[in-house]
């Protein structure tokens, strides 16, 4: 997924990481040099589903504009990493 709008330095990344372990969910997140944030999701399909739709709100002091998810083949993530 990419992230679009203000979403660096408003707590994107840890809130997105906090609420993928909760989920059970593994993956990544990250800031992008361009100001975006990417993520990837891997795990139960309802548990994913849940934080792509947060992806598209985020915490309380982002403002997302855009949200670009894409499937990709599984890569076995099963711990949930801030790059």
């Amino acid at each position: 997924m990419v992230i679009d709008g203000r979403v660096q330095a408003v707590g994107f990344r840890a809130s997105c990481a906090g609420r993928a372990r909760e989920a059970g969910v593994g993956g990544w997140v990250r800031n992008r040099a361009d100001g975006r944030v990417e993520a990837a999701f891997e795990g139960p399909a309802e548990a994913v589903a849940r934080l792509v739709d947060w992806c598209g709100t985020g915490p309380p002091l982002a403002r997302v504009s855009a949200v670009t998810a894409s499937d990709e083949p599984a890569r076995g993530e099963t711990g949930f990493a801030i790059r």
